[in-house]
């Protein structure tokens, strides 16, 4: 099921790819059919996944031999975190190519640089081969860049372009890194399996600070955390909507799922040695996010600025944890928070950028003065919008109370005054969704967008599927905290807490 949910799309976007005759709409529903089945893929695997507590740390493993010589295979297998993530995906992907795009005569093309990115991204998230990790890595950047430079807003070449570099200046760091740390262990393997149980490097020596560093850095770029996040913005600003979604909602937690997945698990004595540095880059990020979105006067960039701030959450949640520092259920509750911001995170942001592709597509500016009043003609939106704001800055109910609740109750435990300067990063988040929410719908409607539609059918669904999870996570998170505190990730964080 596994590899079929990564093969689907892959092989889906190929045929798009070389098929000529298609129509716009047949292109869409060869799109949507190939991301529904990869989805359904991961929910049979879902159905029989065992959260009890005498469960595997990977579930669903399959293994195909391909470099002998170099110990690399086509391993695939799942434990909480990469289900819980992989599954957000598979809905935001579903949803971003159900979206309206305008795909400028290009129909086939666009759907098709969808799916290939949906396959590569499920791929990374589903892997348990290191290299083909890093494979995967790279390849999803392939498919990003041609939606953002073919696709995208006036400045889209350069925007593709410097988000390209940026990543892939990381990417390198990352391989280099994976390198060190495979050459480290005693047989020449990329099993992830292993490398979890051999722990190849750890103290805080030069070969695995640098080994360490090498991880930091390229995940850093990715995630991003400040100052490594200036590609992002720009980006998302150019990208077209649905690929905006998917860069938030998706790419950025490839970042961090990689900082837990590889160094947290695989070094976890040398990520405890540099694990506060971590956590004040993190309160950085936090702080700078907020503040300078709080500034930004362009619809998109404030909301972009505003990943950068969730994406500290996410890490200084996975700092704290790995500190290994204070009680086992402290240091549990900072990383289950940290993988919950994960997944909220692409729900919450996703449906901001799909509310953001809304608001240009209508009046073809994201400036924030150009708006006004727009309460008055476009409720639906106004409703979505205030759904996605409140959720973004954690008010009670909502995915992302749940997990921001979680993330600083854990590190308060462990850094408590990190904690407690965080917070101020709520309270910024919540000033500046609310002064967007009263620039854009109260007031005086302006003449030139007082003809505005609201929103249509084939977009009331996808933000509907998106926001009907924000909420259920809100009132009912067990389910999902059972599952991500499934698995490798936190049976290896038991194991060297005991020891």
């Amino acid at each position: 099921m596994l590899t079929l949910s990564i093969l689907i799309p892959l092989l889906a976007s190929l045929g798009l790819f070389v098929w000529s005759d298609g129509t716009k709409e047949k292109a869409r529903l060869v799109a949507l059919s190939a991301s529904a089945l990869s989805l359904l893929c991961l929910i049979v695997v879902w159905i029989g996944f065992n959260t009890g507590p005498e469960a595997p740390a990977f579930q669903s493993v399959a293994e195909v031999g391909w470099i002998d010589a170099l110990g690399v295979a086509w391993r695939v297998g799942v434990d909480g975190m990469s289900l819980a993530i992989s599954l957000m995906s598979g809905l935001l992907f579903l949803c971003a190519i159900a979206w309206p795009a305008e795909t400028k005569g290009r129909a086939r093309q666009y759907y098709g640089w969808f799916l290939f990115l949906q396959g590569v991204s499920l791929g990374l998230f589903l892997t348990l081969d290191l290299l083909v990790f890093y494979v995967f890595f790279d390849l999803t950047l392939v498919g990003m860049y041609f939606l953002i430079c073919r696709w995208g807003h006036d400045q889209a070449e350069y925007a593709a372009l410097k988000f390209f570099v940026y990543t892939l200046a990381g990417s390198l760091a990352i391989l280099l890194a994976i390198l060190g740390l495979v050459l480290a262990n005693g047989t020449l393997s990329f099993d992830m399996r292993e490398l979890i149980a051999t722990q190849p490097l750890g103290g805080t020596d030069l070969r695995s600070s640098f080994v360490l560093f090498g991880f930091l850095v390229g995940f850093a770029i990715k995630t991003p955390l400040v100052p490594f996040h200036t590609w992002l913005p720009l980006a998302h600003v150019e990208a077209p909507g649905p690929a905006s979604a998917v860069l938030a909602g998706v790419l950025l937690k490839m970042g961090t799922y990689g900082l837990v997945r590889i160094p947290f698990q695989m070094m976890r004595e040398t990520f405890a040695a540099y694990a506060f540095p971590l956590a004040i880059v993190a309160l950085v990020a936090i702080l700078w996010g907020a503040l300078v979105a709080l500034g930004q006067t362009n619809l998109k960039r404030r909301i972009a600025y505003t990943s950068v701030n969730h994406m500290g959450y996410t890490v200084l949640g996975i700092a704290a944890a790995g500190a290994m520092i204070g009680s086992e259920s402290v240091q549990t509750l900072a990383l289950s928070g940290a993988v919950t911001e994960m997944v909220a995170h692409g729900f919450i942001t996703g449906a901001l950028f799909l509310i953001a592709g809304s608001f240009y597509s209508r009046t073809g500016t994201y400036d924030l003065a150009r708006y006004g009043g727009l309460a008055r003609v476009t409720p639906l939106l106004m409703a979505a919008y205030f759904l996605g704001a409140f959720a973004s800055f954690g008010l009670p109910g909502l995915a992302g109370f749940v997990a921001e609740f979680q993330v600083f109750a854990g590190t308060f435990g462990v850094y408590p005054v990190l904690a407690a300067i965080g917070l101020i990063g709520l309270v910024v988040t919540a000033a500046l969704f609310l002064m967007m929410g009263q620039q854009i719908f109260f007031g005086e409607t302006r003449p030139e967008i007082a003809m505005v539609k609201d929103l249509k059918p084939a977009e009331i669904w996808p933000l509907s599927v998106l926001l009907a999870f924000v909420v259920l996570i809100g009132f009912v998170p067990g389910g999902l905290l059972d599952m991500i505190q499934t698995g490798s990730a936190f049976a290896s964080f038991h194991s060297s807490v005991g020891q």
